[in-house]
Parts: structure tokens; sequence; C-alpha cells
């Protein structure tokens, strides 16, 4: 290093030195020595573009690794303000469009419009490579995609949406251009096209989730994950584990919606190995593993299990939106349980009230927050109340075509109307329910319709349409039925048990499953 200094000709080979010692040392876990490194390099690299540009990305990802993310914005922000002075309008955009992608980690909104704005007048003036171009639409789209997501903002996004996936199809018709930038500075590119490829497949995948479009969402994932495996016999680039994780959490969660427990439990354990083999790709998903474990145990009514692989997820998180999301999830467990829990469940209910100070601002969430507290005063027996709440989450989720939301609110405002005696009232929820949940397909809802209609039915004396509820009902009941013992008689269900450490590495056999679907109902 203090050879190279003393001869300035050797100045790429100074800095490919700098750049790859300091990964060493990272390799090493020994940050604190690559650091300095690197920030001296980049004070004596501003007479070399290429290189004073790639050695600022990588410490600002070293810092992003270390969830500074302040330092890592501050490095981007120098970034741009220099790739604009070297006249480099793609280099400014990428590291304006890595900025703003950190902006929306920190859930700094009011810092992300303006600079989204910037990037999407710079992106759309800039002449140069048609596959650079196309790309850094690719990255300025996912980047507005993903914060309509954040923000529960299903129906919004999908003009966004829409063009991402024609942006990625233009790209996939495009030859790579071998003539090399005029400008070094411009020597970078943000993602492979395949990456990019698969990264879309994976927004179009939380889209459809959110939406409540389940068979869409499992013929994306299906997609990405073949593509998945093909690159990953050629690269080990870390990336495509952590799409591959996000994927499959995802697709686990559709599965626990339609009704396949068991193959959402085998897919919870490949989550599992694949976090086994990379320390960071654990710390960064531990706690939604947590997550879609407590999903399961709901699934198959294991409740203290559910709250302890809760307690479990809550403790490993500080994003704001999953807290939410866990937290509900959470007060749904002790509202089912009656009134073992009545203090702490007050307190949770607290803290997600969706009527005045609700913690983030996924429209989303606090449409569900409406919902909890709806299904808490339904229990309750306070029936005024919960119709109120409940039509608030119609209100939100017909908003943004939130199609579960909309039909668990249906059923269970017929549930109500039901129990107060007004059947005609019960019917036009029911109906619609049964027909949003079939759409989706929701079983559990599924469930509890055919139950109502087969009740309201009799009721009014139809005897053939309560025969065809009564039938339905049964079916369904028969397939859950099937599904729960299955996925409790997996190895794999000893999971639920796991609260503490790294996943465990083999599971042994149930004894025998629990057989109950009280949950179910």
């Amino acid at each position: 290093w203090l050879i190279s200094q003393q001869i300035p000709q050797f100045e790429d080979v100074k800095f490919e030195a700098a750049s790859l010692l300091s990964e060493l040392y990272c390799q090493e876990n020994s940050v604190d020595a690559a650091k300095p490194l690197l920030r001296k390099a980049i004070q004596i690299s501003q007479q070399t573009p290429y290189w004073h540009c790639r050695l600022l990305f990588q410490l600002a990802q070293l810092h992003t690794l270390e969830k500074d993310l302040v330092s890592a914005c501050d490095l981007l922000g120098v970034g741009a303000e220099y790739a604009r002075v070297v006249g480099s309008e793609y280099t400014r955009a990428l590291f304006l469009l890595s900025k703003g992608m950190l902006l929306l980690m920190e859930r700094k909104l009011q810092e992300v419009h303006p600079l989204l704005t910037l990037c999407g007048q710079i992106v759309e003036n800039w002449q140069g490579n048609p596959i650079q171009k196309e790309s850094l639409r690719v990255f300025f789209l996912v980047l507005q995609v993903t914060h309509y997501l954040d923000a529960g903002q299903v129906k919004s996004v999908k003009p966004c949406l829409k063009q991402l996936q024609q942006c990625i199809q233009t790209i996939s018709t495009l030859h790579d251009d071998e003539i090399l930038p005029s400008n070094p500075a411009d020597l970078f590119h943000w993602l492979p096209k395949e990456h990019m490829c698969v990264l879309v497949y994976l927004v179009t995948v939380m889209h459809s989730m959110q939406a409540g479009y389940l068979e869409k969402a499992q013929k994306y994932t299906d997609k990405a994950l073949m593509q998945l495996e093909k690159l990953k016999m050629l690269d080990c680039s870390p990336i495509l584990s952590s799409f591959q994780v996000i994927l499959l959490e995802h697709i686990i969660m559709c599965r626990l919606v339609t009704g396949h427990k068991a193959t959402a439990l085998q897919e919870i354990s490949q989550v599992c190995q694949l976090c086994q083999q990379s320390p960071r790709l654990f710390s960064n998903h531990a706690a939604q593993l947590h997550t879609l474990l407590g999903l399961y145990c709901v699934s198959v009514n294991c409740m203290d299990n559910a709250e302890a692989q809760f307690t479990t997820a809550l403790r490993l998180t500080n994003h704001q939106e999953l807290w939410a999301f866990i937290v509900t999830n959470l007060a749904s467990v002790y509202i089912r349980e009656g009134n073992r829990h009545q203090e702490v469940l007050y307190s949770l209910l607290e803290r997600i009230n969706p009527d005045h100070s609700f913690p983030v601002s996924s429209h989303c969430l606090r449409a569900a927050a409406f919902y909890v507290r709806g299904l808490f005063s339904f229990f309750q027996g306070r029936y005024n109340e919960a119709k109120r709440f409940l039509r608030e989450t119609l209100k939100m989720s017909n908003a943004e075509d939130l199609n579960r939301l909309t039909a668990c609110s249906l059923v269970l405002l017929g549930h109500i109307f039901y129990v107060l005696g007004n059947h005609r009232e019960s019917n036009n929820m029911v109906v619609p329910a049964m027909q949003l949940a079939s759409k989706i397909p929701d079983m559990s809802v599924q469930l509890w319709s055919s139950a109502l209609l087969r009740d309201l039915n009799k009721a009014c004396g139809n005897a053939m349409d309560a025969h065809e509820a009564a039938q339905m009902h049964q079916n369904f009941s028969q397939q859950l039925l099937q599904d729960h013992i299955e996925a409790c008689s997996l190895p794999e269900h000893n999971l639920i048990t796991w609260t503490d450490g790294p996943p465990p590495v083999q599971f042994q056999a149930q004894n025998g499953p629990n057989t109950s679907l009280a949950s179910l109902l």
C-alpha cells in the first residue's frame, strides 16, 4: 500500500488493492480496519472518477450492513454530487436511487418524495446505453412500488407495477452492448438483468399476496423460484438467497390462507435451512421466521406456541410495520383465548388503536387494526361497536382492493347480524363474503361462511339451500382436517417450540397430532 502510494501511474492497482483489502477485513469481521482504509482511498482518488465512485459505494454498503444508514446516506449524497460534477448523470442517478432506498428503509418519507421526483426527471432525461437507461427505470419503479406496498396501498400501486412489468419485458429484448461508456464514471451496473427479472417477480408476488390474488402469487413464485434455481447454479451472490427467502416468506402466508399448512411448514423449514447457511440472512429474517411460525401455530390451533412465537418475533424486530403486524396477530390470539390475558390484550389494543396515534402509516395495517377491534367487540357482545369498527375496515379495504380483509369483515358482520336475528342483512353479508373467499381462495373464511349459510337457510326454512351449504361445510372441514393432521405429523412441526438462538438443524418425529379444528371456526 505504501509503495503503491509512491507510484502514481499504478492508480488502478492501488485503489483495487484498497478495495480488495477492505473486503478481506470485512470477511474476517475487522470492519473497523476496513473503514479508515476506504476513507483514505476515497480521499486520494478524486482524480480517478471510476474508483472514487466505486469506493464511495463500497463504504456506503459497509455502513448499510452495520445498519448505520445515516452515514451511508451521507456518502451516497457525496457520490451523487461528485458524479454531477464529473458529468455522469447515469451514476448520479444510481447514487440518488440508492440513497432513496435507504431513506425508505428509515421511513424518512418527507425526504424520499422530492428525491424520487428528482430521480424520475434524471432517468427520463438521460440519453445513453438503452440497457443502462432501462435498468435505472427498473430501480426507480421498484422503489415506487415497494413504497406503495409498504403503505398498504394495493390499488394505488397498480399503474407503477404495470410500468415495471413492461420495463422488464423491454430489458429482456435488449442485447448487451459491449461498447464501453466514454465517461469512466459510467462504468457501473445496478443489477444483472436476470436478477432484475427475479426482483420484478418478487414485487409482483408481494402485491398479489396483499391484494388477495393468491393463485397469481403462486404462479409468479413458481416462475421466480425456477429462475433462482438456474441462477444459483452459476452465481453465488448473496442477494439471490435473500430473494429466495423473501419469496418463500410470502408464499408461506399464502399457503396458510389457502389451507395448505403442511406445505407451508415444509417451506418454513426451507427458510430455516437457508438461514443456517448465512448468519447475516438469519439476523435479517429471524423476526419474520418466528412470525411465520406464529401464524402456522394459529392455523393448527396451538395458541400457547403462537403466543411464544409472536413474543419472540417482537423481541427481535425494530421494524415498525412488522411490529404492528405481529401485535395485530398476537391480539387476535388473546381475543380467541378469552379472559386469560385481559390486561395484556387491552395494552396491545391501545398500542394499535386505529382511531388515534396508529404507529405506522400503512393503510392495510390500519384497516386490519379496525378488524381486530371489531373482533374483540364481537367476542365481548358489544355488537353495535363491532359493526362500527368492521364498517371502517370495509371502507378502507374496498378503497385499496384488500380482498381478504373485505371477506373477513363481511363474514364477521354476517355473523353479528345472524346473532341479532337479522337474517336478511346477514345473508347480504355472507353471500359476497363466500364469493370473495372462493376467488382468493381463503379456506377458513369459506368454512365460516358455509356454516353461516347452512344455519341461515335452516332458520329461513330453505331446506335445499341449507343442505347444499351443509355439504360445502363438510367438504371444507374434511380438507382442512386432513391437512391439519398431515402438518402436525411432520417432524418439522417441532419447530413451533423453537424460540431462542439459530434455527435447529434437525427435527424429531412428532408423537401425535392435535386434531382440534376449533380455531378454524
